[in-house]
Protein backbone atom coordinates (compact mmCIF):
# COMPACT_ATOMS: atom_id res chain seq x y z
CA UNK A 1 0.00 0.00 0.00
CA UNK A 2 1.50 3.34 -1.28
CA UNK A 3 0.76 5.37 1.77
CA UNK A 4 2.17 8.42 0.17
CA UNK A 5 0.25 8.16 -3.60
CA UNK A 6 -3.04 8.08 -1.52
CA UNK A 7 -2.33 11.04 0.16
CA UNK A 8 -1.28 13.33 -3.06
CA UNK A 9 -3.81 11.68 -4.89
CA UNK A 10 -6.80 13.28 -2.06
CA UNK A 11 -4.98 16.36 -1.72
CA UNK A 12 -4.45 17.04 -5.71
CA UNK A 13 -8.34 15.99 -5.86
CA UNK A 14 -9.65 18.29 -3.76
CA UNK A 15 -6.99 20.86 -3.29
CA UNK A 16 -6.17 21.23 0.14
CA UNK A 17 -4.00 19.24 2.92
CA UNK A 18 -6.24 20.31 5.53
CA UNK A 19 -7.83 17.37 7.59
CA UNK A 20 -10.90 19.25 9.12
CA UNK A 21 -11.99 20.12 5.03
CA UNK A 22 -10.97 17.27 3.99
CA UNK A 23 -13.24 15.29 6.26
CA UNK A 24 -15.98 17.71 5.04
CA UNK A 25 -15.68 17.33 1.46
CA UNK A 26 -15.66 13.47 2.38
CA UNK A 27 -18.92 13.37 4.17
CA UNK A 28 -16.96 12.97 6.98
CA UNK A 29 -18.87 14.91 10.47
CA UNK A 30 -16.36 15.62 12.84
CA UNK A 31 -17.21 15.73 16.68
CA UNK A 32 -15.35 16.80 20.06
CA UNK A 33 -16.39 14.90 23.11
CA UNK A 34 -14.49 13.94 27.01
CA UNK A 35 -12.74 11.01 25.66
CA UNK A 36 -10.40 10.57 28.85
CA UNK A 37 -6.98 9.18 27.66
CA UNK A 38 -7.97 8.38 23.80
CA UNK A 39 -7.00 11.02 21.39
CA UNK A 40 -10.64 9.85 18.80
CA UNK A 41 -11.36 7.51 16.98
CA UNK A 42 -13.45 6.91 13.50
CA UNK A 43 -16.72 5.20 13.53
CA UNK A 44 -19.76 4.46 11.04
CA UNK A 45 -22.99 4.17 12.37
CA UNK A 46 -25.98 3.87 9.75
CA UNK A 47 -23.87 4.45 6.90
CA UNK A 48 -22.60 7.78 8.36
CA UNK A 49 -19.16 8.28 8.94
CA UNK A 50 -17.78 9.96 11.91
CA UNK A 51 -14.09 11.08 13.33
CA UNK A 52 -14.17 11.78 17.25
CA UNK A 53 -12.01 13.97 18.74
CA UNK A 54 -10.96 14.22 22.31
CA UNK A 55 -12.33 17.96 23.19
CA UNK A 56 -9.49 18.16 26.34
CA UNK A 57 -6.10 17.58 24.00
CA UNK A 58 -4.72 20.94 21.98
CA UNK A 59 -5.92 22.40 18.84
CA UNK A 60 -2.34 21.14 17.06
CA UNK A 61 -2.89 17.46 18.68
CA UNK A 62 -6.76 17.65 17.56
CA UNK A 63 -5.57 18.44 13.86
CA UNK A 64 -3.13 15.34 13.53
CA UNK A 65 -5.97 13.61 15.19
CA UNK A 66 -8.22 14.09 12.88
CA UNK A 67 -5.68 13.26 9.82
CA UNK A 68 -4.74 9.87 11.83
CA UNK A 69 -8.80 9.14 11.71
CA UNK A 70 -8.73 10.38 8.46
CA UNK A 71 -6.61 8.07 7.68
CA UNK A 72 -8.24 4.90 9.33
CA UNK A 73 -11.49 6.24 6.65
CA UNK A 74 -9.27 6.35 3.46
CA UNK A 75 -6.78 3.16 4.07
CA UNK A 76 -8.92 0.86 5.83
CA UNK A 77 -12.73 0.94 5.56
CA UNK A 78 -14.85 -1.46 7.04
CA UNK A 79 -12.12 -2.33 9.64
CA UNK A 80 -12.90 -1.43 13.18
CA UNK A 81 -9.66 -1.62 15.38
CA UNK A 82 -11.55 -1.48 18.69
CA UNK A 83 -13.21 -4.84 17.47
CA UNK A 84 -10.13 -6.34 16.74
CA UNK A 85 -8.60 -5.29 19.57
CA UNK A 86 -10.95 -6.34 21.89
CA UNK A 87 -12.07 -9.53 20.15
CA UNK A 88 -9.24 -11.07 18.49
CA UNK A 89 -5.59 -12.14 18.48
CA UNK A 90 -4.98 -9.82 15.36
CA UNK A 91 -2.02 -7.10 16.08
CA UNK A 92 -3.16 -3.64 15.51
CA UNK A 93 0.08 -2.06 15.04
CA UNK A 94 0.54 -1.90 11.22
CA UNK A 95 -3.02 -0.53 10.81
CA UNK A 96 -2.13 2.02 13.36
CA UNK A 97 1.54 2.96 12.04
CA UNK A 98 -0.39 2.96 8.48
CA UNK A 99 -2.84 5.99 10.20
CA UNK A 100 0.47 7.93 11.60
CA UNK A 101 2.08 7.39 8.18
CA UNK A 102 -1.02 8.97 6.58
CA UNK A 103 -1.27 11.67 8.46
CA UNK A 104 2.34 12.62 8.47
CA UNK A 105 2.41 12.94 4.88
CA UNK A 106 -0.41 14.88 4.87
CA UNK A 107 0.83 17.32 7.47
CA UNK A 108 4.29 18.00 6.19
CA UNK A 109 3.62 17.70 2.51
CA UNK A 110 6.98 17.76 0.24
CA UNK A 111 6.23 20.80 -1.27
CA UNK A 112 6.46 22.76 2.28
CA UNK A 113 9.25 21.01 3.28
CA UNK A 114 11.36 21.97 0.05
CA UNK A 115 9.75 25.27 0.29
CA UNK A 116 11.87 26.02 3.19
CA UNK A 117 14.84 23.87 3.01
CA UNK A 118 16.28 25.20 6.03
CA UNK A 119 13.99 24.41 7.84
CA UNK A 120 14.11 20.51 9.71
CA UNK A 121 11.59 18.47 9.66
CA UNK A 122 11.58 18.37 13.34
CA UNK A 123 10.65 22.11 14.14
CA UNK A 124 7.83 21.59 10.68
CA UNK A 125 6.34 18.71 12.59
CA UNK A 126 6.42 20.37 15.81
CA UNK A 127 4.51 23.49 14.36
CA UNK A 128 1.73 21.09 12.63
CA UNK A 129 1.49 19.59 15.85
CA UNK A 130 2.51 15.77 14.79
CA UNK A 131 3.69 14.37 17.98
CA UNK A 132 7.63 13.64 18.30
CA UNK A 133 9.49 11.26 17.24
CA UNK A 134 6.61 10.28 14.39
CA UNK A 135 8.22 12.35 11.73
CA UNK A 136 10.63 9.63 10.94
CA UNK A 137 7.30 8.12 9.22
CA UNK A 138 7.64 10.79 6.54
CA UNK A 139 8.64 8.88 3.35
Amino acid sequence: MDIKAAVKQLTHKHKTNNPYELAQLLNIIVMYAELGSTWGYFTTYKRSKFIIINQNISEELQAYTCAHELGHSVLHKGVSTPFLKAHTLFSIDKIERQANTFAVELLLPDELLQQYPETSIHRFADMVGVPMGLEVLKK
